[in-house]
């Protein structure tokens, strides 16, 4: 079990949140302490609020006085209302917030069942409570809990990586959730190098991204809009301004998030991996399927944009195992747009066409025999033709590789007269 803290100054925000949830069914209060109840015996934003106001008016000093704290079991840890209470109550108990008032919530927006804590830092005399050290305590408090309660033990790294993300489906509603659920992870974790690279990657999960710009009263802003797609990659619904996810996933942030990439990418020498990734797929695949499928294989996706004739113009990788993002012509001229145009939309040979239209060749014919302008000449690629074909050694097909340096050394000479 994780424990996530975090404190502010903003109950209201704290509490409106976890009502919101409860309003739209997906989440309910499952345990409350010192809390005073509404007329109907509910518990509701307004009996929350009144429940604080006598700690929060002795508060003189402390600038964030309300806590809220998500607590995390694993998935597969399966917990019924009961269980989930006690855990809240023990946790808020070893930590030193046992005699606060405290509202605990139970989510099941996502797969992952969880539950939130409101509370105050501040005590009924406006003093603090101890925080010192707390994030080591808490884990500590995470630890017994799962031996107290059978839970799966969770590990940070393990946390980090979390459930598997999942695209937005817009007909399932709460769609500002879905969209935030992924876009803070992906900023998070992934290393890019503009805008339109994280663009792409979030088409991958049907969240579309626009850059707006403007002018308020002489002074320039930007900012991003988030929006879901549907399966024909157009907008539905409504738009979310960044600034409702926080501003982790606001133009800003992604800016620095980008400088701070190109330092790890270049330091970590992350596009050697999608390199071979690549150019192995690509020897072995006949078709786009077979291309995206090999890709799949190795843990990276790929997103072409074509427009309406179905040319490809864009082409951007995604090696979700090293959590980075290269347009294709970053990785080098051979992994250009251009180059998978004319390998799945013009009419080049596959590789294995190539082995068996020479095998049928013979030495006397292809002695004068140029090599098709199409794969060669009108590449936007010097590196393409050796990049496409297989490789062969001097044993198995000497001639192959004759005619290749007779036809590198015509081209040297026509080139110097």
């Amino acid at each position: 079990m994780i424990a996530k803290i975090s404190s502010s100054n903003n109950l209201y925000g704290a509490l409106s949140y976890n009502q919101n949830k409860v309003d739209d069914a997906h989440a309910n209060v499952i345990f409350a302490n010192r809390m005073i109840e509404s007329v109907d015996g509910n518990i509701d934003i307004h009996a929350c609020l009144h429940s604080f106001d006598p700690y929060l008016l002795a508060n003189k000093r402390t600038e964030k006085p309300v806590l809220h704290v998500s607590l995390n079991p694993d998935p597969k840890d399966c917990l019924t209302d009961q269980q989930l209470s006690g855990i809240a109550q023990e946790y808020m108990q070893k930590m030193g917030y046992g005699n606060q008032p405290f509202i605990v919530y139970k989510h099941e927006d996502i797969e992952r069942t969880h539950i939130h804590i409101v509370s105050l830092r501040v005590d009924e005399n406006g003093k603090k409570i101890n925080s010192d050290y707390e994030h080591r305590r808490s884990m500590a408090v995470c630890r017994e809990l799962e031996q107290q309660y059978g839970l799966v033990p969770a590990d940070q790294k393990k946390h980090r990586e979390g459930v598997p993300l999942k695209p937005v489906r817009y007909q399932a509603g709460d769609v500002k959730h879905q969209i935030a659920n992924v876009i803070r992870r992906v900023a998070r974790d992934y290393n890019f190098l503009s805008l339109k690279e994280y663009r792409a990657l979030l088409t991958l999960y049907n969240i579309g991204i626009e850059e707006i710009r403007g002018e308020v009263k002489g002074k320039a802003y930007k900012g991003l809009i988030y929006s879901a797609l549907n399966e024909r990659g157009e907008k539905a619904g409504n738009p979310f301004k960044s600034s409702l996810f926080g501003k982790s996933v606001g133009i800003e942030a992604l800016e620095k998030r980008i400088e701070k990439s190109a330092k790890i990418i270049k330091e970590k020498g992350l596009k050697e991996r999608s390199k071979r990734v690549i150019t192995a797929a690509i020897r072995t695949s006949n078709n786009r399927f077979d291309f995206e499928k090999a890709l799949e294989k190795q843990g990276m996706s790929v997103v072409f944009r074509t427009n309406d004739e179905g040319r490809i113009y864009g082409a951007t990788f995604i090696d979700h195992e090293k959590k980075c993002v290269f347009n294709g012509s970053r990785l080098g001229r051979e992994f250009s747009a251009n180059v998978f145009n004319d390998v799945f939309i013009g009419h080049r040979q596959t590789p294995e066409q190539r082995v068996e239209h020479s095998d049928h060749r013979s030495g006397h014919e292809n002695e004068n025999r140029q090599p098709d302008k199409l794969n060669i000449e009108n590449s936007n690629s010097g590196g393409i033709f050796s990049l496409f074909i297989p490789d062969f050694s001097p044993a198995n097909d000497y001639e192959e590789q004759a005619f290749l340096r007779r036809t590198k050394k015509k081209k040297k000479q026509q080139r110097h007269l």
